[in-house]
């Protein structure tokens, strides 16, 4: 079985362009799809504040904080619900924290604002695969030993569901995500029900020894809120995805988001409300969750459905908002030239193939390092995450003052409020977990906005030292057609520059019947091309073809065999103009499709392949 046929088999048929509609999002699913980070925070984020305050204690009095600290967090997420909606309101084609930054509060923060979710994307795949993971091997305790390798596969299994399209990942995630929400409100449902019955048995504290170590105080607290603050990871990939519901996007998206910030808001405040009703103590050996799974549903059918199915589950798609955002995210900044430009090209399932593959290898470089350890991770998590929703609602509140459109001062209030809210959280999380690991991510951040910026700079150079801007019309006499050619030759031209040129010169020099051929996969601007064709390589005809599944070397070569059976007895030369960076590194930020090419055509037996160089 080939490569090809290995590759469809296990992501499908390749996908015309003209089908990228049909793989768009129902709210339905694209709850599953981009709120499973965010809906599946509940399993732990409880758990974390918990946690926290146990340092102090593990009586009512301390534990009791829990509440109006879970109050605090749902008014956060309020705030930031409402706020997004703004967003997506004012960017109807997408409205990520990158872009809403750039255009509004600069480069620079726009650029910190893409590496934070960058980051915070990458760790929250290592965060719910490790945490998925290791649910699993608490049931099934033999596979502990081998926690990374589950972690590894678990990562692979999500990277091909999302290499098959979104519309499939959206089939395949829909009734775990489902399953686990069902299941939360039973539990709640079923909780309150006691209560109200007079049934309720708390927990005993018996079971739990927890010596203090900390006095409770400001600093305790706030170390509590931030923990919980992780509840609220995942709430912005909406309004990055807006472009992956179907239409009207930004409407769909907005009503979306709403129904994520109530579905959130409720299911974390029942849990946290149950935890203090139960007086449950947090435990090393127990997740809070299976605590209190245990306690109301018994040893059950349901809670086993809960502990070993639906939170694993969740906890493992959570790393699909991040497959669903982050490719998006790496257009974005591959188009604005500050990441390699294969990160803009959509793959053969109208994904972005290779931002989906860069993810996959990130993510398990931190599972490797970190030995799929949960703990070890989380310190890192979030400070990604509150960087890009501060700079996002600060570049909102500027964006609503520079239109002021009707009703813009409660828009920009609205978007101050976020802002606001979310940079104190931020203060607080950098100073409670810096220590702890977050100074991992205060590094990371400008670390990767000076990557942006080398990678961008070496963009620019080679646009000058291509440009033809300069070069003044050119005019050459009409070349001989027909079938007694001698020495035809053909032009593969990608993008007119002067690195093509130098190839149609070359070409004139050996060739007594020329073209060239240029395939458009659908960015093509035909007009602009065949203007400036016709001033400077008017005796050359040049054939565009089509590319409806965006590729380049097919077309070509159905080209290449079609001109070679029009010279029969003849040597075709099949010229490729090629340019070469200054240092071999850089050859990574450009596309390989000579090397695809040229392996292509000595397949299927071309005798002639000459490469031009152009040294930049």
């Amino acid at each position: 079985m080939s490569f090809s046929q290995v590759k469809q088999f296990l992501l499908g048929k390749t996908l015309p362009t003209s089908a990228h509609d049909e793989e768009r999002l129902t709210k339905a699913a694209a709850l599953a799809v981009l709120s499973s980070d965010a809906l599946s925070s509940v399993a732990y984020a409880t758990q974390e504040t918990l946690l926290v305050l146990v340092a102090a204690g593990s009586g009512a009095g301390v534990l009791g904080f829990s509440l109006p600290i879970s109050l605090a967090i749902v008014l956060l997420l309020i705030i930031v619900t409402l706020s997004y909606r703004q967003t997506i309101r004012a960017y109807p084609k997408g409205g990520g924290s990158y872009i809403v930054a750039r255009g509004n509060l600069g480069l620079l923060p726009g650029l910190i604002a893409g590496a934070s979710l960058m980051i915070d994307y990458i760790l929250t795949v290592a965060v719910s695969v490790s945490a998925g993971i290791d649910n699993f091997v608490s049931a099934v305790p033999f596979l502990r030993p081998f926690t990374v390798e589950l972690c590894l596969f678990a990562i692979f299994l999500i990277m091909l569901a999302n290499l098959r399209g979104v519309k499939e990942s959206g089939r395949i995630f829909m009734v775990p995500t489902y399953a686990f929400i069902v299941s939360i409100f039973v539990l709640i449902g079923v909780g309150l029900f006691n209560q109200a019955t007079g049934q309720l048995t708390p927990i005993s504290a018996g079971e739990t020894v927890h010596k203090v170590t900390e006095q409770l105080g400001l600093f305790l607290v706030l170390r509590a809120f931030a923990a919980g603050c992780t509840a609220l990871t995942g709430v912005e990939a909406i309004s990055d995805g807006v472009l992956a519901f179907k239409p009207p996007e930004w409407i769909n998206a907005r009503q979306t988001l709403l129904y994520l910030g109530i579905i959130l808001g409720a299911m974390f405040l029942g849990i946290t409300y149950l935890a203090h009703i139960y007086q449950l103590v947090p435990s090393e050996s127990e997740t809070v969750l299976s605590l209190l799974s245990r306690q109301i549903f018994g040893i059950s059918p349901l809670y086993y459905f809960l502990i070993l199915f639906a939170t694993p589950a969740i906890l493992l798609l959570a790393a699909n908002t991040s497959y669903a955002d982050f490719p998006r995210l790496c257009y974005f900044l591959a188009r604005d030239g500050f990441l390699p430009r294969q990160l803009a090209l959509l793959g053969d399932r109208l994904v972005y193939s290779n931002g989906i593959l860069l993810l996959s290898i990130c993510a398990a470089v931190l599972i490797v390092v970190f030995r799929g350890d949960t703990t070890a991770i989380i310190p890192l998590y979030a400070v990604g995450v509150f960087t890009s929703f501060t700079l996002s609602q600060a570049g909102m509140v500027i964006h609503w003052y520079k239109g002021k459109s009707r009703g813009w001062q409660a828009s920009a209030l609205m978007n101050g409020l976020g802002a606001i809210a979310t940079a104190i959280v931020l203060v607080v999380v950098v100073l409670t977990k810096f220590a702890l690991g977050a100074w991992v991510v205060v590094i990371a951040i400008p670390l990767l906005v000076w990557l942006f910026g080398s990678i961008r700079k070496h963009y620019l150079y080679v646009a000058s030292r291509l440009s033809i801007q300069e070069l003044a019309p050119r005019s050459y006499m009409a070349r001989p057609k027909g079938a007694n050619a001698t020495h035809p030759a053909i032009v593969v031209v990608g993008q007119l520059h002067r690195g093509t040129v130098e190839a149609l010169d070359y070409a004139r020099s050996i060739g007594d019947e020329v073209v060239a051929v240029h395939v458009d996969t659908g960015s093509t601007n035909r007009e602009k091309l065949q203007t400036r064709w016709q001033e400077l390589e008017s005796d050359i005809d040049l054939h565009i073809l089509e590319s409806p599944y965006r590729s380049v070397v097919t077309p070509i070569l159905d080209f290449v065999s079609s001109f070679e059976d029009q010279h029969p007895g003849v040597l075709s030369t099949i010229i490729i103009p090629a340019f070469v960076p200054r240092r071999w590194w850089e050859s990574v930020l450009h596309n390989q499709t000579t090397l695809f090419l040229k392996a292509a055509l000595r397949t299927k037996k071309s005798r002639v392949v000459t490469t031009v160089r152009y040294y930049l």
